[in-house]
Parts: structure tokens; C-alpha cells; sequence
């Protein structure tokens, strides 16, 4: 007896001993590397989001395919997961992390490649000045030279190699590649960080690993802020003839050398899994501990710690009780509607996300850098104080099931609120003659289709597919020179320095002052840049009120279950919202914001490309109304969840009242108290079982 005892307390003070370790032993590295997989992983969403513009333009293709190009990240993501969920656990974790962050890369760079490939970027039929001379763009009466004036063979060529090649279905295989490497990196990550952290610090790496991994989030907006500046084929063509600008509808930057550093940095990041054990040493010299312990333990101990194992797998394993576990969650009613409610919020979420940086381009006529560098700078840093504070408030409350359902249902009625007043922002249609107004920009126009000739270009020989949109100087802009009824103009390869006179459309809107001349590119929208602001301020309450409350979804997700059925509910719901959101969601905003296009691009082949101009008004009412109709039915929704949990906990306190009454009437009046119905609040009781 006195030598087991003497062996048990050796063993204890073993494993209590403070044992010199490394610096950088096995599992320190495998969090650093983790943290950089998670920072590559980010930094690759948001490249893709904020390139989704770029992508429209270079390969002249509408928004709706942009849409599917987005959403090849969830499909490839969702062709893996089962396989990387069950065979997981059972492969080398740190290897199969490597692998897949090294595919995100191959996925990355596969998404940049067509730009090597597809010839230089054509954004007119005279790419620089000095060919201008040589065409009919300005107004030539009983001109007969057709404007294109390009040979068949040129033509068929160009097409060929042109945009509307399906060169796209690279772009979306890589974004498929991406989703399949990074499925295996958080799930495995996260287990493997849970099994070998010591006790009680796995929740401080996750909450460090998810506040790391902003960084990338913020590279990716700053890094595609500056190479939408470039122009696409920076490097190859020389930048003194390019005469389009990023305030150019045209305008495509060099967006596939984000794709090139995000792929790179991806490989890179995946290089030290493949030298890292199975098992951590660390790791290996606790269990052997452990396990001299544990044989010293007493059957009692054994069985209080076998206990909540045997109470976890209490769900039967075949495809009966797989059957019989799914139709529970799905028979669940609270499961249900939180389910569909999550579904709505979230598809709002990352179908506006994608196209936010069409609509601030469309709405306030900024740039594609400008708009990557907003998000960058003022809205993610908002976001990240959100979900901080939003965790901490649920904490601090110590908030039960139904609280955080009404904290929940506070912060999304807030943030719904200022997602209405979005529609006050909404920009009337640019000026802009033979779309929105009559060539000669004295009238507005019912429909955008065939808009008929004035008397001031019906001479002028033009090519109404031709699109070099010229500024007037009455403010109103036109499709090209030749339509404003431009006949001379004055320039080099600069294009500020490039400016058309005697335009007659320009003399005939009334216009009294100055010479009747007009300018390249679009005139700027000084009225709608006041509203801007507004929207800067009204999207940081929006964000910070969103993410408020984004924290604890998972925590309602996870108590509206039953314990044994956590992973299948999670399980799920993810397969959910990927399937229905993150798919479908850019596919029908990109389908429906193509409805309000009122000008398309041809493409070399004759085709219809990507839209070069879209009716402003109806571009606002269609993306901020498909936001608010989403998110209308979600608050309706959380009214009904918070109404099922009163019920249900209403009918719990009924039953422990029954209980009570009946073990009275035994002779046993102190079990009311001992069942706790008079000593302990209802919240918190239904917030201990799911309900």
C-alpha cells in the first residue's frame, strides 16, 4: 500500500515538475503556421470579392457569371467536405493542412493565368491617340469608312483570343481549387489545437488564431486598393497610350497580380506542416503521465470519467440512427426556424458583400481602388470592435437562450434600420445622352433602346456600339465623340490633353458659354459624392450592429440541440447555408443586377459582353431592396423563435410544477425547492438543456 501510494505521488510530482521546453517546440510551430494559413485564407476571400468587377470587364462577362464564378469557392469547398471531416481525424492532420493550403495556392495562381495567355486588353478598337487620325470616331459628314475598320482576319483572330473565349472557366476552377484546400484547415486546425493545448488554454489560441487572421482581410483590401490603380497590362504595353483612367467604365487593373501573391504566400505557408509530427513530443510525455496516473485511479474515478464519452455517443452509428438523428433536428421547430432565419441573414450578407464595390462605383462614382480601400480601412476595424464587444456583452450579461435571442433580434433591428435609410442615398441616372436623355440633352428618354437621332448628329456617320464617352461642356455626357457631334478635336497621348470642338449636340442643348467642346471620359458626379459621405457613416453603424450580433449565432446554433447531436446539426447547417448561400446568393443578385444594365460592351465576337452603364436608380432600388426583403422575413423570424422558447419553457415550468405537486401529495413538500422551480429562475433553467 505505502509503495503504491509512494509510486502515485512520484508520478504526480512528475507531471506537476516545470519541464525545460523549447522555444519552438512541434505545437508552437504548428500555431504560428496556422495562423498564417488562416491569414493567406482570408486574404484570398477578399481578393476574389474585390476583384469580382475586374474580372466582369476583362473577360466581358455579365454579373450573373461573375456571380458563379464567386460562388466556385463553396462548390469545390462542399465537394471535399465529407471525405476531409470523416477521414480527417485519422490522417496526419499537419500534412493534410499543408496539402490543402499548397492547392489554395495552385488555385490561386490557376485563377491568374488566363491574363498570360488571353493577348493584351482591348478597351476600343483604337487602342491609343495616334489613331485617332485614322478613324471616323469624330463626327465626318457622308463618311462611309466603317468605324471598326478592322480586317475579317483581325477580327476572327481577336476573337479568338478575345474575352468571350470561356477563358473564364479557369478563373472558376481556380476559385474551385481555392474552396477545395482550404476545407481541411479549419476543422482539422481546430481539433488538432483541442487535443493537444493544455487544458483550458484552446479557447485563448482560437480567439488569438481568429484575431490574426484579420490581418489578412485588411492586406487584402489595401493590396487590391493599389493594383486596381495599374492597369492590367502593366509591364507590357506602355502606359503613355493608355487613354482610358480607373474612373473609366472600361478600366480593368491589374488584378491578377493579387491572385499571384495570394497564391505565393499560400505555397509558402504550407511548408512547414510537412516537417511536423502527428502527435506533438510535448503532447506524447503528457499522455504517457497521464496514463501512469490513470492506472492508479479507482474504479469509481474510471466511471466518472468514461461517463460523458458514453453519454455522447448515446446516438446510434449506422444509417437507422443516422436517419432517426436527422429527422430529429429536422422535427426540431426552434432548429428549423433558426436554420431558415441564418440562411436569410447570411445570404444577405455575402451577396451584398459581393457586389458592394459595384455599387458604390455605380452609385457614387468611385473608383474600384477607392472603394477597396473604404472597406479596408473604416469597415473592417468597425466589424472587429463589434464582435469583440458583442462576445463580451454576452458574457458580462451572462445572457441566457432567450437573451441572446433578444440581443440578437436588438442588434439586427438596428442594423436593418440603417439598411433602410440606404434608399435616401439612391442617385437619380446619370446624364447621359442617347441612354438617359435625347442626343441633343434637352429631354429625358422612356427607354434606353433605340434612342432615335437628333437633328445635331442625324449627318454624322457613327457607330452607336462604339463607346469612348466624351464630357461636354454643358454636363452631360455622350457615347462617343462622333455621336456629341464633334468635328475636330486636339491632342497627344495624354489624355487630359485631349479635347473635341464644335460639337453641334453640345450647341444645341442650349448651352451659351464656351466653345462647344467636349473632353474624353465620363463627367463626374459632384451631387451623388455628397451623398457618399452619408453612406460612409450610415455603412459603419450597419457593420458594427451586424458583427454586434454575429458572435453569437453559433452559441444559439449549438443550444438548439440536443448535446449528442451538435456535430450533425452544425454539420447541417453548414451544408445549408454553402449550398444555398453561399452558391446561389451572388448568382441571383449578379442575375437580377443585370436587369438594370442599359448599355453592354460587344465583344469582338459580336456578342453581348460585360455593362458598360447601368440605370442608377434602378441599380439602388434592386440591390438595397433585395437586402431589406431578405432581411424582413429574418425579423419576423426571430419573433417567432423568441415565441417557441417562451412556449417551450413555459411548458417545462408546467411539468417541474406537476412534479412538484405530485411529490407533495406523496409527503414530500420540500421537492418543489429541491427541483429548484421556486429558487431558480426559468431563463435559466431552459438555458441549461436545449429546449
Amino acid at each position: 500500500m505505502d509503495q503504491t501510494q509512494h509510486s502515485s505521488k512520484a508520478a504526480e510530482a512528475q507531471t506537476l515538475r516545470p519541464e525545460k521546453t523549447r522555444c519552438c517546440d512541434g505545437f508552437r510551430i504548428f500555431l504560428a503556421a496556422l495562423s498564417f494559413s488562416y491569414i493567406c485564407k482570408a486574404l484570398g476571400g477578399v481578393v476574389m470579392k474585390s476583384s469580382i468587377t475586374q474580372i466582369e470587364r476583362r473577360f466581358d462577362i455579365p454579373s450573373s457569371v461573375s456571380g458563379l464564378i464567386d460562388g466556385g469557392f463553396e462548390i469545390g469547398n462542399l465537394l471535399v467536405i465529407v471525405f476531409v471531416s470523416y477521414f480527417g481525424s485519422k490522417l496526419h492532420r499537419p500534412k493534410l493542412i499543408g496539402v490543402g493550403c499548397f492547392i489554395m495556392g495552385i488555385g490561386s495562381i490557376l485563377t491568374a493565368l488566363p491574363h498570360f495567355f488571353m493577348g493584351y486588353y482591348r478597351y476600343a478598337t483604337e487602342n491609343d491617340i495616334s489613331s485617332l487620325h485614322n478613324s471616323t470616331l469624330t463626327c465626318l459628314v457622308n463618311q462611309t469608312t466603317s468605324l471598326t475598320g478592322t480586317s475579317p482576319e483581325i477580327t476572327e483572330k481577336g476573337c479568338e483570343k478575345g474575352s468571350k473565349s470561356y477563358t473564364w472557366i479557369y478563373v472558376l476552377m481556380g476559385n474551385m481549387l481555392r474552396g477545395i484546400g482550404e476545407t481541411p484547415i479549419v476543422p482539422l486546425g481546430v481539433s488538432y489545437i483541442d487535443d493537444f493545448a493544455k487544458e483550458g488554454t484552446s479557447s485563448m489560441y482560437l480567439g488569438t488564431l481568429h484575431t490574426i487572421a484579420m490581418i489578412g482581410p485588411i492586406l487584402g483590401f489595401i493590396m487590391s486598393s493599389v493594383f486596381a490603380k495599374l492597369y492590367v497590362d502593366v509591364g507590357y504595353v506602355d502606359l503613355r497610350t493608355v487613354r482610358i483612367t480607373p474612373q473609366d467604365a472600361r478600366w480593368v487593373g491589374a488584378w491578377w497580380l493579387s491572385f499571384i501573391v495570394n497564391g505565393l504566400l499560400c505555397i509558402i505557408c504550407s511548408i512547414p506542416f510537412f516537417f511536423l509530427p502527428k502527435i506533438p513530443k510535448r503532447s506524447q510525455k503528457e499522455r504517457k503521465n497521464s496514463a501512469s496516473l490513470h492506472v492508479l485511479k479507482t474504479d469509481e474515478d474510471k466511471n466518472l470519467m468514461t461517463n460523458p464519452t458514453t453519454q455522447e455517443k448515446q446516438a446510434p452509428a449506422n444509417l437507422t440512427g443516422f436517419l432517426w438523428s436527422l429527422k430529429s433536428i429536422l422535427t426540431n421547430d426552434l432548429y428549423v426556424i433558426f436554420l431558415i432565419l441564418t440562411l436569410l441573414q447570411i445570404s444577405t450578407f455575402i451577396g451584398s458583400f459581393t457586389y458592394v464595390f459595384k455599387f458604390i462605383e455605380q452609385q457614387f462614382g468611385q473608383t474600384a481602388s477607392q472603394a477597396n480601400f473604404l472597406l479596408g480601412v473604416i469597415t473592417l476595424p468597425t466589424m472587429a470592435s463589434g464582435m469583440f464587444l458583442g462576445g463580451y456583452i454576452i458574457k458580462r450579461l451572462r445572457l441566457t437562450l432567450l437573451g441572446i435571442i433578444k440581443f440578437l433580434f436588438f442588434t439586427t433591428s438596428i442594423a436593418y434600420v440603417f439598411q433602410l435609410l440606404y434608399f435616401l442615398l439612391i442617385c437619380e441616372n446619370k446624364a447621359f445622352a442617347g441612354l438617359t436623355l435625347t442626343y441633343d440633352g434637352m429631354n429625358p428618354v422612356d427607354s434606353h433602346i433605340d434612342v432615335p437621332l437628333s437633328y445635331c448628329n442625324s449627318d454624322c456617320i457613327c457607330d452607336k456600339n462604339q463607346w469612348e464617352p466624351v464630357c461636354g461642356e454643358n454636363g452631360v455626357t455622350y457615347i462617343s465623340p462622333c455621336l456629341a457631334g464633334c468635328k475636330s478635336f486636339r491632342g497627344d497621348k495624354k489624355l487630359t490633353n485631349t479635347e473635341f470642338y464644335d460639337c453641334s449636340c453640345v450647341s444645341g442643348s442650349g448651352f451659351q458659354k464656351g466653345n462647344y467642346s467636349a473632353r474624353l471620359g465620363e463627367c463626374p458626379r459632384d451631387k451623388c459624392k455628397n451623398k457618399y459621405y452619408f453612406y460612409i457613416t450610415f455603412q459603419l453603424f450597419t457593420s458594427f450592429f451586424t458583427a454586434l450580433g454575429s458572435t453569437s449565432l453559433m452559441l444559439v446554433l449549438m443550444k438548439s440541440v440536443q448535446p449528442e447531436l451538435k456535430s450533425l446539426g452544425m454539420g447541417f447547417h453548414s451544408l445549408i447555408i454553402r449550398t444555398l448561400g453561399g452558391i446561389l446568393a451572388p448568382v441571383y443578385y449578379g442575375a437580377l443586377i443585370d436587369r438594370t444594365c442599359i448599355k453592354w460592351s460587344v465583344t469582338s465576337c459580336g456578342a453581348r459582353g460585360a455593362c458598360r452603364l447601368y440605370n442608377s436608380r434602378l441599380f439602388g432600388v434592386t440591390y438595397v431592396g433585395l437586402n431589406v426583403a431578405l432581411k424582413t422575413p429574418a425579423l419576423l423570424l426571430y419573433v417567432a423563435l423568441i415565441y417557441v422558447i417562451k412556449r417551450k419553457m413555459k411548458r417545462n415550468d408546467n411539468k417541474i410544477l406537476e412534479n412538484g405537486k405530485k411529490f407533495t401529495d406523496e409527503g414530500n413538500p420540500e421537492s418543489v425547492n429541491n427541483n429548484g422551480y421556486s429558487c431558480v429562475p426559468s431563463d435559466e433553467k431552459s438555458s441549461e438543456t436545449p429546449l
